[in-house]
């Protein structure tokens, strides 16, 4: 089953791009700062744009803004799934169920807020909308930053995706800066910025995830391999 959960995870992971990309194919046009553009501008309209219920024109936009709901609704559920199943493979000692349940909390809550991001769309509810994208971001930063940790702490676990959570981490810390201290979305160049960092956080979020969710299921395989070892032996001395 946890193999299964993973796998959904993965696949949850390459969706987001794939759906996320159809959407700006059928994006209508509008820019925060020009109504009036035609088509969806990679570095100048935001991913929340996808979902907004009416184009900065004024015109209805419902297959983008049905296909990211249901994108970005995916991703924060493949987020809660995964940081459900986690804790189950940290349990040799109190140290790793301590860092990996802390890290569930954050990460339930950033998926859980990330589905908040879908369900609020910014030309409807702006506050709840920024609040969300706030708490997604800064939860999602806690939770990797803790299971680097656990997965240090896991002699079975393979230090590189350590490495993974912590350089996405990185990233994601320095993404941080620039959502609450980083230029305005006012201006064209802050709006550039503001843009061209949501998007690449954005892509290294489902990269990052989709790789830690492989690990987990090559550890899980691995685990369930010298499980069925041990068995064996004993199978074969009492059929004798």
């Amino acid at each position: 089953m946890r193999h299964k959960l993973l796998t959904f995870v993965m696949v949850a992971c390459l969706l987001f791009p794939v759906l996320t990309t159809i959407a700006m194919i059928s994006y209508p046009g509008g820019t925060r700062q020009d109504p009036h553009t035609v088509g969806y501008r990679f570095f100048e309209n935001f991913f929340s744009e996808l979902g907004l219920t009416q184009s900065h024109a004024g015109g209805p936009q419902t297959v983008s803004f049905l296909l990211f709901t249901f994108a970005l609704s995916l991703a924060g559920v493949a987020l809660i799934v995964y940081y459900l199943l986690a804790p189950s493979l940290f349990r040799q000692n109190t140290a790793q169920r301590i860092t990996s349940w802390t890290g569930s909390f954050f990460g339930l809550v950033s998926g859980a807020s990330f589905i908040g991001v879908a369900f609020t769309p910014a030309d409807v509810y702006l506050a709840p909308h920024a609040l969300f994208v706030q708490l997604a971001f800064v939860t999602f930063f806690i939770a990797v930053t803790f299971y680097a940790a656990a997965i240090f702490l896991h002699p079975e676990f393979p230090d590189r995706y350590a490495w993974v959570n912590l350089s996405f981490g990185l990233l994601l810390g320095v993404y941080i800066w620039l959502l609450f201290n980083g230029p305005t979305a006012d201006t064209r160049s802050g709006l550039v910025i503001q843009v061209t960092g949501q998007k690449l956080i954005a892509y290294a979020a489902v990269a990052c995830m989709f790789v830690i969710a492989y690990g987990t299921q090559h550890v899980l395989d691995h685990a369930q391999g010298t499980a069925h070892t041990k068995i064996i032996p004993g199978e074969q001395l009492s059929s004798g």
